[in-house]
């Protein structure tokens, strides 16, 4: 990574800064990190520069890419729209060519519907494949590091410096389109994402259409929120309710409803998350990858109503929810716009195929509307 510059979503330590958060009252009460977070220090011993951190969303409970505090990073890619979030900053300046990779975090789409607005190269890796010691947690069960890049080669680079374990290899023999899961995307999203299958078709296997959610996707949307509440509550509960925050549109309602939630409700619910999780790694075994929209819409508008921005969450969630009940890793790739706008597609593989993912990328460059087969270089 030598001469690489990268920025760090503001959840990551760095030794003589403080970690806000996305919340300037939690910035207010934390002290200057004695050392770097294990993925700051992996990305520096191999030679990367960090130019910056990078605004998120308040504590990482939206998909928009809005900080009331803040403001709302600009998405140059798509001027007007909404960058994503919660690694909101993060994408908008790897979109804005500010730095040649950028440090996010994944729990339920904050690696993936910034990276689909943005025009990015994104992963969201196996859970527990990257270090989050002296990052903020969220919701444990779900969360995971990430990254974003313009060049999928670059993108390739990060992954041999931050992914830990053993990875499991195998030919992809088996490509799935979770044909449910386009259906709930906007018809030109679903329509680029097919076009796109038809192009890499020298590459990837034929796809075989398949119902990903046999019983829909609500219930396991509803299971993820449940679960996410819970724990984000045992992340942060204790300081919203001594300090009482102030907190911006939709985080003060999620707070809230993270407050509610009872331990029993978490226990029912953590049935149908083993379900989920259970039916995804029989489905998507060592060989097989399954293709999906990674967002069902373009970036919205700036200017969009506290009710259209939850509308965008629940139909966000119906598709991002499925990786994180799994704990597998899913990968956005930039394929086309709609309208001027990034739309991107998403493979999710096998646990710890995250490298044969990274390969796919690099491979699959020259079909993208976006990044160039050069780019790879």
């Amino acid at each position: 990574m030598a001469g690489l510059t990268v920025v760090v979503k503001d959840m990551y330590d760095i030794a003589g800064s403080r970690t806000g958060g996305g919340n300037p009252d939690w910035l207010a009460e934390q002290k200057p990190a004695a050392r770097n977070a294990a993925v700051v220090e992996q990305i520096l011993a191999a030679g990367a520069i960090i130019t910056g951190k990078t605004i998120c969303d308040e504590f990482f409970y939206s998909v928009t890419g809005i900080n009331a505090h803040y403001g709302t990073p600009s998405n140059l890619r798509a001027p007007g729209r909404l960058p994503g979030g919660s690694s909101s900053g993060s994408a908008a300046a790897c979109g804005a060519n500010a730095c040649d990779f950028a440090i996010g975090s994944d729990t339920g789409g904050s690696v993936r519907i910034p990276a689909s607005f943005n025009g990015l190269y994104g992963l969201r890796p196996t859970h527990g494949r990257i270090d989050l010691a002296g990052a903020m947690a969220m919701a444990p069960s779900f969360d995971v590091g990430g990254w974003f890049a313009n060049a999928p080669g670059i993108f390739q680079r990060v992954g041999t410096v931050l992914l830990r374990g053993n990875r499991i290899t195998a030919p992809v023999r088996h490509l799935f389109l979770a044909s449910d899961a386009f259906a709930q995307a906007d018809a030109t999203v679903a329509n680029l994402g097919r076009e796109f299958l038809k192009r890499a078709a020298l590459i990837l296997p034929q796809a075989a259409e398949m119902t990903a959610a046999p019983g829909g996707f609500d219930t396991w949307r509803e299971a993820f929120r449940i679960v996410q509440a819970k724990e984000v509550w045992e992340t942060f509960g204790a300081f919203v309710a001594r300090a009482k925050p102030k907190l911006g549109p939709g985080i003060g309602e999620r707070m809230k409803f993270a407050a509610a939630v009872t331990a029993q409700q978490a226990d029912v619910t953590l049935k149908t998350v083993a379900s989920a999780r259970a039916h995804f790694r029989a489905l998507i075994s060592p060989g097989t990858v399954m293709a999906l929209p990674t967002a069902p819409c373009i970036a919205p508008p700036v200017e969009i109503s506290g009710e259209e921005a939850e509308s965008f969450r629940v139909r966000a969630m119906r598709l991002t929810c499925m990786s994180g009940l799994a704990g597998l890793p899913q990968m956005n790739l930039p394929v086309g716009t709609v309208s001027g706008s990034p739309a991107g597609l998403s493979l999710i593989g096998w646990p710890s195929s995250d490298e044969v993912l990274l390969d796919l990328a690099v491979s699959l460059a020259r079909y993208c509307g976006i990044a160039s087969a050069s780019a790879s270089l």
